[in-house]
């Protein structure tokens, strides 16, 4: 199965997926973004693209390597990232769902204020890249093929996996870290996604 976290961004995609890896058994978590990273470091500046969704190629090798990582490996497989592009989402999931891939599908969802000021919390002012692609994001999510929202607002991250888990009739691995170290491994997950 793969458990696909979309959302904009701020939504708290990356820290639902580390935590739902920590507490699902035999997971992984699958970043399509180093496949962006890799594109736009090998491809000449003269045609770089600003979003690397849109070369074909992200989507392509992305489709190929979360259906041959379904295919070989027993678990779960755990992907956070933003897509709102409904051409770009058919290219991936539902691609992956006409080849007899299951792909459960959740957009977490917050209203603007609440993601700006998630964005600021890890450093990201209103003017980052981040935060002016808040209304896009939220606006291709509305989008009636991105189904299955989770609205946020008010719901910390153990809710939100609590939710998912729920959804996907998956149970967790109880979570017997003290505050400090749950506090610790989120500032960890937030310390990583800086690029």
């Amino acid at each position: 199965m793969i458990i696909w976290i979309n959302g904009a961004f701020g939504s708290g995609k990356s820290q639902t997926a580390f935590e739902l890896h920590r507490r699902i058994p035999n997971s992984f978590v699958y970043d399509p973004e180093k496949t962006g990273f890799f594109i736009r470091n090998n491809i000449p500046k003269d045609f770089s693209n600003n979003d690397f969704q849109d070369y074909p190629m992200w989507r392509e090798f992305n489709f190929s390597m979360l259906k041959y990582i379904a295919q070989e490996y027993e678990g779960t497989i755990i992907v956070p990232m933003t897509i709102v592009n409904p051409q770009y989402f058919k290219e991936t999931v539902v691609k992956l769902r006409n080849d007899g891939i299951e792909v459960k599908h959740f957009v977490l969802s917050s209203s603007k204020e609440t993601l700006l000021r998630r964005l600021r919390s890890r450093g990201e002012g209103k003017n980052s890249w981040a935060a002016k692609q808040i209304d896009r994001c939220i606006e291709g999510l509305s989008n009636e093929i991105f189904k299955q929202h989770i609205n946020t607002e008010n719901l910390s991250i153990q809710g939100v996996v609590e939710k998912i888990a729920s959804l996907c009739n998956i149970e967790l691995l109880p979570d017997n870290r003290t505050k400090f170290r749950k506090t610790y491994d989120r500032i960890i997950i937030q310390l990583k996604q800086i690029r």
